[in-house]
């Protein structure tokens, strides 16, 4: 019995042992592998370098900012970034209080605790993160963040990160506390270009910090968490829940009573843009999402549009717009110089010719914006690079721009059959000529005018837009099989509820933007092959290295629109079959519903589109030389009597492409090789 007690004392000490052994093992093999590595070595580099910055630092650093440049197709400028530090600085003293407290409850609570690092953050969020298979909660402190605003690129990788935690412990030892909060909430982004708390505050209410009330304050802080998704203007909901979780954190701290923090999430928050203090118009706009889009891919960012499943989904998009807030930053911070594919010329002749085609329709919605809108973009056909892009009607107006040529989407109509449905089908034996049965279809929909013709040739059921015709097509290739061409090419908000027969004649749930439309049928004057819209031809940084260079100027064979083999891209269709409905796409202007709307001896091709209730008109088209798709309809869905595809879109699209056009030697479409015909019942 003493002898089972004696080995039972033993098995402890043994077990202890053992874990004793296999812990510094384990440590040993980290140690081992840490040095043999290189890790050590890079390490130390990293914090000879973060030793290095901060020792050079000065108080006047945290007020700069290099401005970035950006420029039109001709080299012209065309506008700067600059985040306005200096203008807006203000001194730790002449911050409010409220102010420091609210960013402290919600960035940092151990701001004054810590000596740059916090630890246990650290550990509970990698914890969190382990636990959830995701990030779920930060673990950078106020100080960490200021070192990589400041001093880091938007890299993501270990060591940027270690570094950031050397600067940020080096920064407490040169630094107070006080000034670290100063530097802080001077230099940390609010989005839409506003460096700053005293900026943010000018930006979006139009006046000064000390003039704002605690849930303006809490409204402000709440945004530079993440400047896109909680964007005040973009995003005002998620700002506003972003603000009661700040107003919570307050309350929890013994910052402010519960009266106090219930009565500020009461507040209704109207934001009074200040006038003048930044341009946001259709070109701004749409160069920015470019630059960023751009920064992005350089960074090894991989775009998606589609997922296997909702959890995909919501990881993809969480990883997107981290990404697109720190490069977005980079624009206001590293001084590109970017150059552009943006002809002011197409621009100007673009704008005018929607202003002047929707000039009688001056009503407006209570904000004060034209309720009839329109929008339009234009992509170089030689190059691929879009050379104008037109969001809505000219229009002085102090708040947000919505660029609709981009970031609305509508049902497309009649005008997504040559992509959906027509040329796919030219890939599997249709041509022009193909017999098809124009006959009602029970518990289908009607033709526009009520007319069925019977047997015709495909040609005939394009250019008069069938409606019966594409909807048969549709059903015999599959919904989903004519959907995968869309997503191929980038069609941003193709739904699981658009796999379904009534997206033959563009029944989708989001729709289609403007923009998207043109670089698809930009696809078909291609030869087939897909080249993403965007107007960023390069970067370079100040030094004058080259960052980015686009794919055709890379491209050591600089073509013109009579060469042949200019194609380049992804392929989507088949050459013969993109020709096929190209010239299809021409009888729609001579014969069908684009009848009348021609550019003379400029060979066109093109194809109209109207939703139900004539809510939405849509003309998309293409010469040799440029694809242009215009859309015409209200923000809020609502019936536009004679509103058609042919009537203002038709317009708009005429008149800007002869405008265009005016100077250019006619040039014909590459004809199609001549299929075997077949007769579908």
């Amino acid at each position: 019995m003493a002898n089972h007690k004696k080995k039972k004392k033993y098995r402890g000490f043994w077990i202890f042992f053992k874990i004793q052994l296999a812990l510094f093992l384990l440590l040993a093999g980290v140690c081992i592998y840490y040095f043999a590595g290189g890790y050590a070595k890079t390490v130390q580099q990293l914090k000879d370098e973060a030793d290095s910055l901060v020792a050079r630092s000065t108080t006047s650093l945290f007020r700069e900012g290099e401005t970035g440049l950006v420029y039109d197709c001709e080299g012209k400028l065309l506008k700067t970034y600059k985040g306005e530090r200096d203008s807006y600085y203000i001194s730790y003293k002449d911050i409010p209080d409220l102010v420091v407290k609210a960013m402290i409850s919600v960035e940092d609570r151990k701001f004054y605790d810590h000596k740059g690092v916090d630890y246990r953050a650290i550990i509970r969020a990698a914890i969190a993160m382990l636990q959830n298979g995701e990030v779920t909660q930060g673990g950078s402190t106020i100080t960490q963040q200021l070192a990589r605003t400041v001093f880091l690129s938007n890299e993501r990788t270990w060591e940027r990160k270690v570094e950031e935690l050397f600067i940020a412990r080096n920064l407490e030892r040169k630094y107070t506390k006080s000034q670290i909060l100063e530097f802080y909430l001077n230099n940390i982004y609010f989005g839409n270009g506003y460096y700053g708390i005293q900026a943010a505050s000018q930006g979006y209410f139009s006046k000064g910090v000390h003039d704002l009330d605690l849930s303006q304050t809490a409204f402000l802080c709440a945004i530079p968490n993440n400047p896109t998704l909680y964007d005040p203007v973009m995003n005002k909901k998620n700002t506003l829940r972003r603000r009661n979780l700040i107003l919570s954190d307050m309350y929890d701290q013994g910052f402010i009573s519960l009266s106090v923090s219930k009565e500020a999430k009461q507040e209704k928050i109207k934001l009074k843009r200040k006038k003048g203090v930044e341009k946001n118009n259709y070109v701004e706009t749409y160069v920015n999402d470019c630059a960023v889009r751009t920064l992005m891919k350089t960074q090894g960012f991989e775009f998606q549009n589609s997922f296997e499943n909702e959890k995909k989904r919501k990881a993809y998009e969480k990883d997107f717009m981290q990404m697109y807030k720190d490069c977005e930053h980079s624009l206001y911070t590293s001084g590109y110089r970017i150059y552009t594919s943006i002809n002011l010329d197409h621009q100007e002749k673009l704008q005018n010719a929607i202003d002047t085609a929707l000039s009688g329709y001056q009503e407006t919605n209570e904000e004060g914006i034209y309720r009839l809108q329109a929008s339009g973009a234009t992509i170089d056909n030689t190059t691929g690079y879009v050379t104008a892009v037109v969001g809505g009607r000219s229009q002085d107006y102090d708040g947000y721009t919505l660029n609709r040529a981009y970031q609305s989407f509508r049902q497309p109509g009649s005008a997504i059959k040559p992509l959906l449905v027509y040329t796919p089908q030219l890939e599997r034996g249709y041509t022009p000529d193909t017999v098809v049965s124009d006959t009602p279809i029970e518990d289908g929909p009607a033709n526009a005018d009520g007319v069925y013709s019977g047997n015709i040739p495909l040609r005939y059921a394009v250019s008069t837009s069938k409606n019966t015709i594409a909807w048969k097509l549709l059903d015999e290739l599959t919904p989903k099989t004519g959907l995968e061409y869309l997503e191929a090419m980038y069609f941003s908000q193709i739904d699981i509820e658009d796999n379904r027969l009534p997206a033959a004649l563009g029944g989708f749930t989001n729709g289609v933007s403007a923009l998207e439309l043109t670089a698809g049928y930009a696809t078909l004057q291609n030869d087939g092959c897909y080249r993403a819209p965007n107007c960023i031809t390069k970067i370079k940084d100040t030094q004058g290295n080259l960052i980015y260079l686009s794919d055709y100027e890379n491209n050591d064979k600089k073509t013109s629109p009579d060469d042949e083999e200019q194609y380049d891209g992804d392929r989507i269709y088949k050459s013969n079959a993109a020709r096929m409905m190209t010239d299809m796409l021409q009888t729609v202007m001579t014969e069908g519903t684009g009848r009348g709307l021609g550019l003379g001896e400029m060979p066109c091709a093109g194809k109209t589109g109207t939703t139900n209730d004539n809510k939405d008109g849509w003309f998309a088209g293409y010469t040799r030389y440029y694809t242009t798709a215009i859309w015409v309809g209200y923000d809020q869905p609502a019936p536009l009597p004679g509103l058609t595809g042919a009537s203002y879109p038709g317009n708009i699209w005429h008149n800007y492409m002869l405008s265009i056009h005016e100077d250019l030697t006619p040039m014909n479409f590459i004809p199609y090789i001549e299929q075997k015909e077949i007769t579908v019942e």
